[in-house]
């Protein structure tokens, strides 16, 4: 997950009403599989834990972030720490507050960093679940983007699409030189959607792709480009 150094934080009011994620649906956590016998979760440990990080604002910043990902033994850039994210339902990237942290670790029942590293597999392997998969993607988009901006802007949506796409599609390098060169400053939420179906239905050499399907202006032009400099 890409740290942001600079980030404006939403007011109290603005925070509560964008912080709620509704529409993805999270997994019921395997209890057998996921929590410890030997010593059961403690709320009381989990928020101390938290406190090891969190700054007077009882918020996880950018700089906090870092060292939380050394602690854990993961990259800030690892896709792990988007799954994580989503799992807190975090609402800004590079940031966690005490609530995220308490209802997202509770759920994952990790009270500190050694249970955390022993679910990362486990955050790994929702990866190759598809609903859950489109369900983290789908967060994406409004976890990365500027708060004030409707849409991600290009250079964050290349970033995230890496993240996301690189190494599963096998057209993302050539969709990504598209971007590049293309007019598009930014994606907005229904062509950030539309990527992911196109890379899951339309064959690499883009045979079965429908022109006069409901595909966003975006994957037509990607569509003529790709076809245009496979011909030259």
């Amino acid at each position: 997950m890409p740290v942001k150094k600079k980030r404006k934080l939403p007011d109290a009011d603005d925070h509560e009403r964008k912080c709620k994620i509704t529409s993805f649906a999270r997994p019921q956590i395997r209890s057998a599989r996921l929590i410890s016998a030997a010593k059961p979760f403690s709320s009381k440990k989990c928020l101390a834990w938290f406190h090891e990080y969190a700054g007077p604002d009882k918020i996880v910043g950018p700089e906090a972030m870092e060292k939380f990902c050394e602690d854990i033994g993961v990259e800030p850039e690892n896709i792990i720490m988007l799954v994580l994210a989503w799992h807190l339902e975090a609402a800004n990237m590079g940031f966690f507050t005490k609530e995220e942290w308490l209802r997202g670790m509770t759920l994952l029942q990790c009270d500190s960093t050694e249970r955390l590293q022993s679910k990362l597999d486990y955050l790994r392997s929702e990866l190759n679940e598809s609903v859950v998969f489109k369900n983290i993607y789908r967060y994406a988009f409004d976890f990365a983007r500027d708060k004030d901006q409707r849409s991600l802007d290009m250079d964050t949506a290349k970033s995230m699409l890496a993240l996301l796409l690189g190494r599963t599609w096998p057209l993302f390098p050539v969709f990504q030189q598209f971007l590049e060169q293309s007019k598009y400053k930014g994606m907005n939420k229904d062509q950030w959607y539309n990527v992911l179906e196109f890379s899951r239905t339309i064959n690499t050499d883009l045979s079965n792709y429908d022109e006069d399907g409901a595909w966003p202006v975006l994957l037509d032009e990607f569509v003529e480009w790709q076809k245009a400099w496979s011909a030259s």
